[in-house]
Order: C-alpha cells, then structure tokens, then sequence
C-alpha cells in the first residue's frame, strides 16, 4: 500500500519580503529573521535550525522554488498544501503560489490551505495587538472562492475525482461554517466542477467528527497539543522537592516546562485510534522557540529514527482504503522558526527526507 501513499508535506511561504513584515517587524524581515536569531535554552538544545542544501532561500527567486520541488519529488513528497493568506480581499505571501501557476517548469502537484486566524504580533492568532483582521461575512466568501477558482482549474492542483481540495485551518473561526460551505460549493459547480472536496486541520479545539454535510475529511494536524506526555524532565524535578525542598517548606511549585521529549510525543499519538475520515499527520518535530520566548511548545530529542518510526506505524496500521484518497500530511516541509522541517538542515542533513523516502517505498531498515 506504501506506493500508492500522497505524502503531502505543509508549505511556508513567509521566505521573501513583503511591505507589511517590513513595516511590523522590520525590513527585510523574513522567517529568516526568527531562526537565525534562536539561541538553546539549555543544554542539548538544537537551536538554532540552519539551512544546508538550500541555504537561506528566496522564495521570489524560481531557481529555489524548482529546487524545493526537486528535492520533495526525489524523497517520495507528492505534493506541497500551501498555506494560502486572504483578508477581505488583501491577500499576503501569494507570490510564490502566483509564480508557480505561470511558470510550467514547476510541476510539482499542490493544494491550498487557508489559515485562517487573525494576524497578531504575538504569533498564535490570539486577539491582543492584531495586525490584520478576519472579517467574516458570506460576500467575502464568494469573492475569495471566485479569487480561487484559477488555482482550482490549474493542472496541478491536486483534485479528488475531479474536486478540487481545499483545507480550512480554523474553522470555528467561521461564524456559519456550514452556510460558507454550501456557498463555496455551489460557485465550484457554477465553474464546471463537479463540487469540491473540503476538508480542515483536525486540532485540538476542532474535533475532526464533523457533519458531513459541511466537510468532507478532516486531516489530524500534529503536533496534537491536546495529547502529550509529562513534561521532559517532570518526574525528576517532583521527586526532587518531595525529597528535598518540601522538607525545607517550599511551597510547592510546578516544575513543568512545556517541554517534551519527541519519543514520548510520538508513541502517545501511535496509541490514539485512527478517526473517520480523517487523514493522518506527523511532524519531524517541532520547536517554536525561535519564534517565542514565553508559551513555546518544544518537542526535544528529535532524530530520523524516532520519526522514521512513528512513520512506519501510520503507514502500516492506518486504514488507506476508508477514504477516497490516500493523503498523508507531514507538517511541515519548510517551517523553520517552529522546527519542523523537511528540507535538510546543519544537523541532520536529508536524513529526515531520505527516512521519509524509505518508509513510503518500504525500503527502511530496522536495526
């Protein structure tokens, strides 16, 4: 089953400047800006994230968007889901996605994903300092998925039996999901498709058992942050003040930091059942403190082999023939400041890749 599997691995776009970064952040600012920046906050601690094949890239420059796509389609990547940004009709990052569609040397199949969140200066969609606003209404609906239907008609946008697919990230976020839904649908038919195949970043505050009638699939975004295991280092550090400090009378404290250890991580979500139409994820791993220095969520001792085997698991256990494709989401290909990359980086090389490659052809090997 290993070969007929769509590895779809999440793109960034934020890899080239842009007038609003240069106005909130800083000229020239790109993601660029955060990795090279990160420091370890302990001992062990991989930071920061450097480029190696691709270096620190443009992503306005073609030579590295065909580059991406060479090294993805030689590592078993099928396609790439774009992260797509629009704001009542102000759209942002779209220059990368807007040179592919007119350049045929990239052929590298693809989706779009909107994310959907308000832009803030604290970078986790919250609602304090907001940058741009979502505002909902059923008129913005029309004109975004009329602004879309381009994309959708692309050769290389990757359909579902002739349905384009596109991922909502926050659907809660909606107002009337379902009524957006129908709306979408019914312009996507206008347009010569037989309908669209919606689906959303299953996550922790959006459970991916929703009516059918709105979605059809769901795809179990990772990291999970609703499902982790006791902080790294949790039992030593409370073992440590039952012995020593309560004795002296501590109060006691809460030792945990959100840190945790990648294998933990990864067996937790091997041991969650798989949901209905819900496509699998995994992450190479994750840490966001490059971005953050408070609220960071750090998935610590990440290698190849440990993310090699949570790949084999989803791969041989997940039930591919349930849903109409065989999707396989790996978050992300190239998000840098969070950790969580495929593109080969100063530590590991294209280990991550090349054990993403062997997993998928069924050519891993086990010691």
């Amino acid at each position: 089953m290993s070969e007929s599997i769509k590895a779809i691995a999440i793109h960034l776009p934020q890899f080239h400047p842009i007038p609003e970064n240069d106005k909130w952040w800083g000229k020239g600012f790109t993601e660029w800006t955060n990795v090279s920046k990160a420091k370890p906050l302990f001992k062990g601690h991989y930071q920061p994230h450097l480029p190696a094949d691709l270096g620190f890239y443009d992503l306005r420059l073609e030579e590295s968007r065909i580059a991406q796509e060479q090294l993805a389609k030689a590592n078993g990547i099928h396609g790439f889901c774009y992260y797509h940004y629009w704001f009542n009709g102000k759209r942002i990052l779209e220059k990368p996605v807007e040179a592919k569609l007119k350049n045929d040397k990239e052929d590298l199949p693809f989706m779009l994903c909107w994310a959907n969140e308000n832009w803030t200066r604290v970078w986790d969609g919250g609602e304090n300092d907001v940058l741009l606003n979502q505002d909902y209404s059923l008129e913005d609906d029309a004109n975004h998925i009329k602004e879309l239907i381009t994309y959708f008609k692309d050769s290389r946008y990757i359909k579902v039996n002739g349905k384009p697919v596109f991922i909502i990230y926050r659907p809660k976020l909606f107002p009337d999901m379902r009524a957006t839904a129908a709306l979408w649908r019914e312009i996507v038919k206008e347009h010569g498709f037989p309908d669209m195949y919606l689906g959303f970043a299953g996550r922790f505050d959006d459970h991916p058992n929703v009516s059918e009638s709105i979605f059809d699939f769901a795809f179990d975004f990772q990291p999970r942050f609703d499902k982790r295991p006791l902080p790294y280092g949790y039992t030593r550090f409370k073992n440590y003040y039952n012995l020593y400090l309560k004795k002296l009378g501590f109060p006691y404290k809460d030792f945990s930091k959100p840190i945790y250890d990648y294998g933990d991580f990864a067996k937790l979500q091997q041991e969650i059942p798989f949901m209905p139409n819900t496509y699998p994820s995994i992450t190479p791993g994750w840490d966001n403190t490059a971005r953050r220095k408070v609220n960071y969520f750090l998935l610590h001792n990440s290698t190849p082999e440990k993310y090699g085997e949570w790949l084999s698991h989803i791969v041989d256990n997940y039930p591919w023939n349930e849903n109409p494709e065989s999707f396989l989401f790996i978050n992300a290909w190239n998000e840098w400041a969070e950790g969580n990359h495929l593109e080969p980086c100063s530590k590991w090389g294209d280990k991550y890749l090349s054990t993403t490659k062997e997993v998928l052809r069924g050519t891993r090997k086990v010691d």
